[in-house]
């Protein structure tokens, strides 16, 4: 124990928080407390908490810091600030690296549209989201179910304009054509008010009013009119039919409950709009100090700051000392909300469900970690391997004719991809076609810069054969590093069993590569790693040489020089958009005289 037992007894008798530092002065963890001495007292008290995470983080604790505070509410909301700022291992820390997909209308526009659109952050205020979905699948679901319930244009904005006749939606009786004049603004903002009021889960009352105009044009002959509509009235009632749950609570409810062994945690979340049970979601935490209380205050509080729903009543499986404090908090923020745990009725029971979906979860995900851990172990043993390949990274290049030469790596944590860590390089400093001297520039880059920040890796995959290997086990000489085991990675020529392509492994020291049986995890796995490995690298190459070529076909516009090319594309966005761009919007571009728009024109016209 590094920490000074002697320092508690300075720590202030208040309300606030306190942070706890290792001796590089990073902080690893952040708690609350409305007595900060007696709380921190008590990690130091032997026997006081049975969790064996708790001596594992005192005994990294160098220095703790304090902020003293003047309310409960306080404390919380700084406490949340501080685990986000600092990112404490020992904290249960929700992070925002994944895109979210959501419904969007741009409702300002003079003809709204649907959108399936990916957002990540909060969404910009262009229009009326809706989501975000959990899952991709059901956001596209939905997204064509309302393209065959609602007849709103599919074109962009530059294809509206251009229309001199409908499209063939037009005849399928999925648009109503705004783009020649084909229905009224009136009209048309009766489907779009339709739609809105769909996403919003009014369906009920969008059934009523469907049901009305559908007699309505009966009554008037109208019978093709009044087919259709029940046509799509059949479609709504279909999809409700599909949306049930057993005991349906009538609202928008969120229910979460809380899962724990040791330091691993899952919490389980339902969604529940409507009455009706939508999805489900588990989030996963390693190295949890934070009691269940603590942990699920910060989780929630978290959780609402990122884009997701507020809905107008929150349950959880345990209580919550400060669920009143955090309810006042998000509805300051957005709306009134209530947080509780019910003990009976419907509301207990559906409760029930997501303490079985957490406990279901954690399980899985414990299976699911004991394979990688003994494929793990398997590739040490097969490969012989000084380290237990805990962090594996892998490098794969690619080029066109020898040019555009780019590198990617990408690097996988206790067996599963660690996208945030994976990384792209530009190459310069190597002839075309060179792969070897393209695989030393990269590995020189990447290792120098790692042993200076102290972040190697236990194995290093190069994609290739002996050569290349050889290249890896020299750049590793040259930088002294000696800690990395270093394998090459080919695919064996000509070969395949049973359609399973075998994979050639090549080890510092031995002559001949050695060959994994086709059942083997561990050749399961450096498939997978080398595949995603290329398919990253292919990916980055493409994106580069579609800028190239993109550069290269405003080359042609006469007048147009490097400067107003990037120009250009800056205020356009895209070489596509140039092209569909109205005269009066290039004018209106700074910096175009009426020579360069009229080169425009006509390079346009001679595509």
């Amino acid at each position: 124990m590094t920490y000074d037992l002697k320092k508690l007894d300075l720590l202030p008798l208040q309300c606030g928080v306190y942070l706890m530092k290792d001796e590089k002065n990073s902080v690893i963890y952040v708690g609350k407390a409305n007595l900060l001495r007696q709380r921190v007292k008590q990690y130091f008290v032997p026997g006081r908490d049975s969790r064996d995470i708790i001596p594992h983080l005192i005994s990294h604790v160098a220095e703790i810091d304090t902020v003293v505070v003047s309310s409960e509410k306080e404390a919380l909301l700084l406490e949340n600030t501080l685990i986000k700022q600092h990112q404490p291992k020992y904290n249960a820390l929700l992070k925002d690296d994944k895109g979210y997909i959501a419904l969007k209308i741009n409702h300002k526009n003079k003809w709204p549209m649907l959108q399936l659109i990916r957002y990540k952050g909060k969404p910009a205020a262009d229009g009326l989201y809706f989501g975000p979905y959990v899952s991709a699948l059901a956001a596209r679901k939905t997204f064509e179910l309302m393209n065959h319930l609602f007849p709103l244009r599919q074109c962009s904005d530059q294809e509206l304009m251009r229309r001199t006749r409908p499209c063939i939606l037009y005849d399928m009786k999925r648009c109503i054509a705004p783009c020649v004049n084909k229905c009224t603004k009136a009209e048309y903002d009766h489907h779009v008010e339709r739609t809105v009021k769909f996403l919003r889960g009014q369906d009920k009352e969008v059934l009523k009013e469907l049901y009305a105009e559908m007699h309505s044009y009966a009554d008037a002959l109208e019978f093709e009119k009044a087919a259709d509509l029940l046509k799509t009235i059949r479609q709504i009632e279909s999809t409700l039919e599909e949306q049930h749950v057993d005991r349906p609570l009538g609202g928008d409810t969120d229910l979460f409950s809380l899962f724990r062994q040791g330091d691993e945690v899952i919490i389980s979340k339902m969604w529940v709009r409507k009455g009706k049970l939508l999805d489900a979601r588990a989030y996963n935490f390693s190295n949890a100090a934070e009691e269940d209380e603590e942990l699920f205050s910060s989780f929630l509080l978290q959780h609402y700051a990122l884009p997701n729903e507020l809905p107008k009543e929150i349950l959880v499986s345990i209580d919550l000392p400060d669920a009143a404090l955090i309810a006042e908090i998000l509805s300051e923020q957005r709306h009134s909300v209530r947080i509780f745990r019910p003990l009976r009725g419907d509301k207990a029971a559906l409760l029930q469900i997501a303490s079985r979906n957490a406990e279901a979860s954690f399980k899985k995900e414990k299976d699911e970690q004991t394979i990688r851990e003994k494929t793990l172990f398997e590739m040490q043993e097969a490969f012989h391997l000084n380290r237990y390949p805990e962090r594996i990274e892998c490098f794969d290049n690619s080029h066109t004719g020898g040019s555009q030469a780019v590198s990617s790596l990408i690097v996988f944590l206790d067996g599963k991809k660690e996208i945030s860590q994976y990384r792209k390089y530009i190459l310069k400093s190597i002839a075309p076609g060179d792969d070897y001297g393209a695989m030393r520039e990269v590995l020189t880059r990447r290792y120098k810069r790692a042993k200076e920040e102290n972040n190697l890796p236990d194995l290093l995959i190069v994609d290739g054969g002996k050569g290349h290997l050889q290249i890896g086990l020299k750049v590793m000489a040259e930088l002294n590093i000696i800690t990395v085991d270093v394998i090459g990675l080919a695919k064996e020529e000509g070969r395949h069993d049973k359609g399973v392509t075998a994979e050639k492994v090549f080890l510092p020291n031995l002559k001949d590569p050695i060959l994994l049986r086709k059942t083997s995890k561990a050749l399961f796995l450096l498939q997978q790693i080398r595949d995603e490995a290329h398919r990253f690298a292919i990916s980055f190459h493409r994106k580069r040489r579609g800028k190239e070529i993109l550069k290269s076909a405003l080359e042609e516009i006469p007048g147009i020089g490097p400067v107003k090319r990037k120009a250009l594309l800056r205020h356009f966005g895209s070489v596509q958009k140039i092209r569909e761009a109205t005269v009066e919007q290039l004018q209106a571009m700074k910096g175009l005289s009426k020579a360069n728009v009229q080169a425009i024109l006509d390079w346009r016209a001679a595509q």
